[in-house]
């Protein structure tokens, strides 16, 4: 799973990027410092299940915070898009193409009003916000029916004959467009492709990019005041989005002052506790923070937005391979791994995603928690603990 970060300049992004997965990048108050796409790991968050039976997680990837554990998800940077990017402003071809391979994409917006259409800094609500939503749909929607239409009238003529979804999916395929993303799309549409207009080939780009790049918007430096008027009417204007409010400059603060041992922080919760020595200005932002941002109801805000693209938008759930009678494994390690799937997916699946040795000599499986013998079709659940037999 690969989850793009977008928006455009100064509006927090690298910011975001930098508070999920502690990257060592640039963040500065100008346009386009961030060039080159940063790549790194982000966390989900989900109970440790091992506590079920009385026993801590030992995660080979990831870590354990108390009763939680923490997943590991790839995250992307790409830099800043303006305006016209579909048409090349600002690198926009380049950093579009960046995000080819997303499964979902988080659209950072600077939900304070400060920052202007370009990423210059301005007084803050005095922009509006909810530009910049309209702004990312449209240069998302022009680079897909970019693609689409590159030699669309000779490609249409060859779908002559041929199942039209399964081909315009084989072209798509880098955007990480399915057949049946396509089937869908275009149930009504003519029979033939060079009958489609423009509107329809415009309409068919928005909804293969709605179906194969879903959005989460986190709406950031909620912190700041009056943003949360402009929260709460993005929300109303957009309803059909996950829009959550965040301040990714105060999780990137509680990570670092976690890094240096000064607090103890679960990212994702609502206070913090101080176990270090801490100068007059540390104090001070802190205090700042426990009472302007972690009394928001997803404190931060930055975990609730990873939490949220994984498993509500993207629908995966995470499953842990363990035997029936002992968790541990030859090393001693308790449920060393976890696995994040599609919902929906069965033993099979599982067995096939450990290793296709398990998938091609699958036998039966055992629900830990249950302790009832499964069969391969036999549909998986958030925070199962399965063993495979072969």
């Amino acid at each position: 799973m690969l989850i793009g970060i977008v928006g455009k300049p100064n509006c927090g992004k690298s910011t975001f990027f930098k508070a999920a997965t502690q990257a060592d990048i640039e963040i500065a108050n100008y346009p386009f410092v961030t060039i080159k796409p940063n790549q790194g790991i982000g966390y989900v968050k989900i109970k440790d299940v091992a506590k079920e039976f009385d026993k801590t997680a030992n995660p080979r990837e990831g870590f354990i915070l108390g009763d939680n554990r923490f997943v590991p998800i790839e995250l992307l940077d790409v830099a800043g898009i303006v305006p016209g990017a579909h048409k090349g402003k600002g690198m926009g071809n380049q950093f579009l193409d960046d995000l080819n391979q997303a499964d979902a994409l988080i659209h950072v917006i600077d939900v304070s009003g400060s920052t202007n259409e370009k990423g210059d800094s301005v007084n803050a609500l005095s922009y509006n916000p909810s530009e910049d939503v309209r702004f990312l749909e449209f240069e998302l929607d022009m680079w897909y029916l970019r693609i689409m239409k590159k030699g669309w009238e000779k490609f249409s003529r060859s779908l002559v004959n041929k199942e039209i979804h399964k081909e315009i999916a084989k072209q798509l395929s880098g955007l990480r467009v399915s057949e049946d993303m396509v089937k869908e799309s275009i149930k009504d549409f003519s029979s033939n492709p060079r009958e489609w207009t423009d509107n329809e080939l415009g309409q068919l780009a928005t909804r293969l990019r709605e179906l194969s790049k879903p959005i989460i918007i986190a709406a950031n430096k909620v912190d700041i005041p009056g943003a949360e008027e402009n929260l709460k009417r993005i929300k109303e204007e957009f309803p059909n989005y996950k829009i959550i409010g965040c301040s990714a400059e105060s999780e990137l603060a509680l990570k670092e002052a976690t890094k240096h041992e000064l607090i103890e922080y679960t990212p994702g919760e609502k206070n913090f506790k101080i176990t270090g020595e801490l100068s007059a200005a540390q104090t001070k932002a802190l205090e700042f923070i426990k009472e302007n941002v972690l009394t928001y109801e997803n404190g931060t805000g930055l975990q609730k937005i990873l939490d949220t693209i994984t498993f509500e938008v993207l629908d995966y759930i995470a499953i842990h391979p363990g035997g029936a009678n002992k968790l541990e494994d030859s090393k001693g390690n308790v449920l060393p791994d976890c696995f994040l799937l599609p919902e929906g997916s069965t033993a099979l699946n599982f067995a096939y995603r450990l290793h296709s040795d398990f998938g091609d000599n699958f036998i039966k499986a055992i629900d830990v928690k249950t302790k009832k013998i499964v069969g391969k079709d036999h549909k998986l659940k958030h925070l199962d603990i399965l063993e495979i037999f072969t």
